[in-house]
């Protein structure tokens, strides 16, 4: 896409953060608004993460204006904020190709640009990835400065924590900017602060500042009531003893929209050595009253009108959110020992409608899944039954929490995984491409992987009831809209069924894959089995389709390596029998950011995929059958 000079003509003139600098320091508010119409035009026509965005517009613009990137490291947190930064960094024309296979990815990417100098896209990593650059660059004696961004929530991570509490420690050259989104200053008291910010990150206060630290340490006594006696005032008008405490010289908060306030502090902080903490105010979707009014229902778009904001229809038809969503709520009213945890994605999960109608059994954490799952872990101590609804890709970052508190102690926790498989447009950092293979070599652990809608809701009524951890994983988007039933019903542990009947070869087909599997095997007359168990697995189902076929045939939407067709093969190799077996899934490489049938074509999991791979490893005594579809 090339960009219309007319329509947006500073912006035209920027290829890279070099040409912006060049800039006077008055056209930047009126790039900024380029910039903003640009993000919202472009976004528009592909769908992403837009209010994030928008609310980073005059931020981006200042750090790539004020710091030497790429030489000076800009390290984002989380990636949703990052398309302004995109823009400004050389792929302005690229943008009409976001989140689309072989364009550019909705996430910053090593691979992508020089300018993205960390890949991003679960929260709260950049406080820790800047500070190893620091180091590094320190060792190197090299003079480059190195910011984190800090926004979208990811502060109230424990790992932000864990490395805000190591830089403050080894007085690291780091600046960390917290992007606050969620409130909002002002005009006095915004005005007022922002005189603060520049005052104390001036080089007369900071000079004071070091120079009296050097000079009363000689003296302790008077050293310390100096420290508190600035810790006091400033307590009086910031919010930021905290990071003082932890080692960080803090400034702020100051308006993230106002451009020279941004400039003239960042280029004070520029100069200061060692941590430094800087608060700086937005307002998610700023510049766009659907998205202002609006900010979680902005955050995340499909393609819509930019004129009115509306967004194009999505597909018909009850997601698996929603039917998560659904039981959640129905099961809370049989049973007043649920509660609901989410790790902060209570829209994502589908936990709206819970919040409104039993929020006292609700609880947020926050961007913080470790503490997920062993506050899960305390409340199944006591006699309550939590319900964790987890992204499949973000439970990866509380294993240690799963496996120690709460599997070794068999507590009663249910794992509601959403977004199990391939994902589409958030690519490889956001598919839960792993998790039947971490789930089901734990012990005490059941897994269930449901084939549609109303076996979801089974599965997850199943998975309730039973005495110990259980996860139900679904898919991302809608099934096969099958008819759900509205009852609680339970389906029997460890067992599957046999849904089509067929000759020489059986597919086992374990979740969402089964509707591909079922093409195919009415293609070559194939018998299909709806495996639903992992773990347990049903040992009596797959010994009776090894001894009655010639070719056994697992299909997952998860890895192979260690997957559930590694549970087939074990079964298998621990009664002595040998029969060809062929196991299907995700492949050993990360995939990339494209459609879900683009992606589960790509990995040999459509119905063509599934056919082609039976046809290059059957047995000459097949090829009649093959042949005939």
């Amino acid at each position: 896409m090339h960009t219309d000079s007319q329509t947006y003509p500073l912006l035209a003139e920027i290829e890279s953060p070099a040409d912006l600098r060049r800039l006077p320091e008055e056209r930047l508010a009126a790039l900024s608004d380029e910039l903003r119409a640009f993000l919202i035009e472009t976004v528009s026509r592909t769908g992403g993460h837009l209010a994030a965005g928008l609310g980073t517009v005059e931020l981006t613009t200042a750090l790539h204006y004020v710091f030497n990137t790429p030489d000076d490291r800009l390290v984002w947190d989380v990636g949703h904020q990052t398309y302004p930064h995109k823009i400004l960094t050389g792929r302005r024309d690229q943008m009409d190709t976001l989140r689309q296979a072989g364009g550019l990815a909705g996430f910053p990417r090593r691979e992508e640009s020089e300018y993205d100098t960390f890949g991003v896209a679960h929260s709260s990593t950049a406080i820790s990835a800047a500070l190893g650059m620091a180091v590094a660059a320190a060792r190197a004696e090299n003079p480059r400065k190195v910011v984190a961004v800090v926004g979208d929530g990811a502060l109230t991570a424990g790992l932000a924590f864990e490395g805000l509490n190591n830089a403050g420690d080894m007085d690291a050259d780091l600046l960390v900017i917290l992007n606050d989104n969620d409130m909002s200053i002002s005009p006095n008291v915004g005005a007022m602060k922002n005189y603060l910010a520049r005052i104390l990150s001036g080089r007369v206060y900071t000079s004071m500042r070091e120079g009296s630290k050097t000079v009363l340490s000689t003296v302790p006594p008077v050293r310390d009531l100096a420290r508190r006696w600035e810790e006091h005032m400033k307590g009086m008008v910031l919010p930021g003893t905290l990071f003082e405490e932890m080692g960080f010289n803090y400034i702020g908060p100051i308006d993230g929209h106002d451009l020279p306030t941004l400039i003239k502090t960042l280029r004070n902080l520029k100069n200061i050595h060692g941590p430094r903490f800087l608060h700086v105010v937005t307002q998610k979707g700023r510049g766009y009253e659907p998205a202002e009014g609006n900010p979680v229902g902005y955050h995340g778009v499909s393609p819509f009108n930019p004129s009115t904001g509306k967004m194009e229809k999505k597909p018909s038809g009850i997601t698996y959110t929603q039917v998560f969503g659904n039981w959640l709520c129905d099961m809370a009213a049989d049973d007043k020992r649920l509660v609901g945890v989410t790790p902060a994605m209570r829209e994502g999960s589908g936990l709206v409608e819970f919040e409104k109608r039993f929020p006292e059994r609700y609880f947020d954490v926050g961007i913080a899944e470790q503490h997920a799952l062993t506050f899960a872990a305390g409340l199944a101590c006591e006699g309550l039954k939590p319900v964790v609804a987890i992204y499949s890709t973000f439970l990866q970052r509380a294993y240690d929490q799963l496996i120690h508190d709460v599997c070794i102690q068999n507590l009663d926790v249910t794992l509601a995984l959403d977004r199990a498989g391939l994902v589409g447009a958030d690519g490889p950092t956001h598919h839960g491409s792993f998790d039947l293979s971490y789930l089901r070599c734990i012990p005490n652990m059941t897994v269930m992987a449901p084939a549609d809608e109303n076996e979801c809701r089974q599965m997850l009524s199943t998975a309730f009831h039973i005495d110990g951890p259980a996860a139900v994983r679904y898919p991302r988007g809608s099934g096969s809209g099958v008819q759900i039933d509205p009852a609680l019903t339970t389906l029997p542990v460890g067992r599957g069924e046999v849904r089509r009947s067929g000759h020489r070869i059986a597919l086992l087909a374990f979740g969402s894959p089964l509707a591909e599997a079922l093409k195919v095997a009415a293609a070559i007359d194939a018998t299909v089995a709806n495996m639903r168990f992992v773990k347990p697995l049903d040992v009596q189902l797959v010994l009776q389709l090894a001894a009655e076929h010639e070719l056994l045939v697992t299909v997952e939407d998860n890895a192979r390596q260690g997957g559930a067709g590694s549970a087939v093969n074990e079964l298998l190799a621990s009664q002595g029998i040998q029969i060809p077996i062929l196991n299907l899934g995700l492949p050993d490489w990360f995939v990339e950011h494209a459609s879900q049938a683009q992606q589960y074509a790509e990995c040999g999991i459509d119905a063509d995929g599934i056919l082609e791979a039976i046809r290059a490893v059957a047995p000459a005594r097949l090829a009649r059958t093959l042949e005939s579809a």
